[in-house]
């Protein structure tokens, strides 16, 4: 019998103001009808990019606490989803997390937050990347940007990619472990602007997916994509039609944010396009974006 309410531990720091982390994955998960049970990570007062003399205190000690309660209590997650994580030792509690809370039907959402435009945030060093590797084998889907997938595969930032290429990163990303890839932010051969790539191993298929472009870039669109793509997969979505509803979701809350001139380090308007989370996937998906279903055209099996 499915569950009236999925739960979901979201492991993610927490901003006092800006749209991510946190602040983005408990209202969309919500309104896709799921509990997003807080694990926080550290407690900022304003969310990093854009921001300075913000407050930061690391949650890191209190994370074991609050995990051995959530175990006294018996309590039993439908999904563990992860985002930015600040600290090697905060990646070893969730790997033992992970290990003490999984089960058969549980799904693990990792996006793995190392970086972007071609390096590593400031935050991030190599031991990190090396733990993150570890946390990523563990995951049945994950969320990179293509920066991200670059350093989990240990190569150079990526320019323009052919078919071929994004075939064997996506391959090389879920020989790591995870069943399901989904890579943003790709710049592909014969495409305008930046697309979304993913990749089901179980079913050995490949999809591109295209949106509408908007020339702005704002705050916490990684977070939105990731908690939208873990609400879709927990209720029986498939891969394609999950990226294709984030990225739906997605570009209609920045054409509204950018019609109002928001500052990028605000964050998207996400809040006055929730509804579009209530109606059916496909309905949402079709909105303003093409689905390649399938194999990419005249390329052979890898």
């Amino acid at each position: 019998m499915k569950k009236p309410v999925y739960e979901i531990a979201a492991v993610h720091d927490l901003s006092g103001y800006g749209k991510c982390s946190l602040t983005v994955a408990i209202p969309i998960l919500a309104v896709m009808g799921m509990q997003a049970c807080p694990l926080a990570t550290s407690i900022l007062s304003t969310q990093t990019s854009g921001f300075n003399n913000y407050t930061f205190f690391d949650f890191t000690d209190q994370m074991e606490k609050i995990i051995n309660h959530w175990e006294s209590l018996n309590l039993k997650f439908d999904a563990i989803y992860t985002g930015f994580l600040g600290s090697a030792r905060q990646i070893d509690i969730i790997l033992n997390f992970i290990e003490r809370f999984n089960h058969e039907k549980m799904l693990i959402v990792i996006d793995p937050v190392l970086g972007d435009d071609g390096k590593l945030y400031d935050t991030i060093d190599k031991t990190i990347v090396g733990e993150m590797k570890k946390l990523v084998t563990k995951a049945n889907l994950i969320t990179p940007n293509i920066t991200e997938a670059a350093i989990l595969l240990g190569e150079d930032n990526y320019g323009k990619l052919s078919d071929n290429k994004i075939k064997s990163i996506l391959g090389s990303l879920a020989d790591m472990g995870p069943e399901m890839v989904a890579i943003t932010s790709v710049i592909a051969e014969n495409e305008k602007f930046p697309i979304v790539v993913a990749y089901d191993k179980k079913l050995n298929k490949y999809w591109k997916i295209r949106n509408d472009y908007v020339p702005a870039s704002y705050s916490g669109t990684g977070d939105i994509f990731a908690s939208i793509v873990t609400g879709c997969t927990l209720r029986g979505d498939t891969l394609p039609i999950s990226v294709a509803t984030a990225i739906s979701f997605i570009t209609e809350a920045i054409k509204d944010t950018y019609a109002c001139n928001i500052p990028p380090r605000n964050g998207i308007m996400f809040e006055r396009v929730l509804g579009m989370l209530l109606e059916p996937s496909v309905c949402c998906a079709q909105n303003s974006l093409q689905v390649v279903r399938g194999e990419f055209a005249g390329l052979a099996e890898i």
